[in-house]
């Protein structure tokens, strides 16, 4: 699940900029009832990041019972406004079946609402779905689409995926050399699993592709480093 949002304040009149960062500041020092006292008024009111926030505290059980329904309540809520953490939270809670009916086809809409403003956890989960045909049908172009996207924002679990789907020929051609490149790279963030598949995949490489892999490898991943 996502942190919680710190708000776009100036936005915001000057006494619900003050309201909101009061519950901020009781967040931030453990005191959760005065951050729902003073978030609760806020999203009533209608604003998303209060709302959103709200989601994370009754999901969480932080100044509020543990209620998996009333998260999603809240999440749907901001999700409404166009808050892409809203929008993945919720595609998570549809996709673990967390204070709603496991719906994978809901899920997936709510990703794709979120994967299409950038966000790389859902854009990585959205990829999922296609690959296993979990709420749309199955589509390996389609999962690699997606992995692509958040492999690109530094998501070692998405370049792990899209290293396989080199590796598989699936969606892709088969393509030894981008799928090192890919695993290493992810590999490079201490993600194990895809150290194992680098060296699982080295195994059928020539000396030459090797060396051409680790260099497309260093290449994608100062890419990345820039744009993060």
């Amino acid at each position: 699940m996502k942190r919680l949002l710190l708000a776009l304040l100036l936005l915001w009149p000057v006494s619900l900029i003050a309201d909101f960062q009061a519950g901020l500041d009781g967040y931030n020092r453990g005191d959760f009832e005065t951050a729902y006292r003073e978030w609760l008024p806020l999203a009533e009111r209608g604003l998303a990041d209060s709302q959103y926030n709200l989601g994370l505290m009754y999901e969480n059980g932080k100044g509020v019972p543990e209620d998996d329904a009333e998260a999603v309540k809240w999440f749907r809520l901001a999700a409404e406004q166009g808050i892409a953490e809203a929008q993945y939270n919720l595609g998570v809670m549809y996709d673990n079946g967390k204070g709603v009916p496991q719906d994978y086809v809901e899920a997936a809409a709510w990703y794709r609402l979120a994967a299409e403003q950038g966000d790389a956890d859902a854009q990585y989960n959205l990829g999922l779905l296609y690959r296993n045909g979990k709420g749309v049908p199955q589509d390996y172009a389609e999962a690699v689409k997606w992995y692509r996207l958040a492999a690109g924002q530094g998501d070692a679990d998405a370049q792990n995926n899209l290293g396989f789907m080199y590796y598989k020929g699936r969606g892709v051609p088969q393509d030894s050399v981008q799928a090192y490149a890919w695993f290493n790279v992810a590999a490079e963030q201490g993600h194990k699993k895809a150290a194992e598949n680098r060296d699982v995949a080295q195994k059928r490489m020539t000396t030459a592709e090797v060396a051409e892999a680790q260099k497309l490898s260093r290449g994608l991943f100062e890419r990345i480093n820039k744009k993060q």
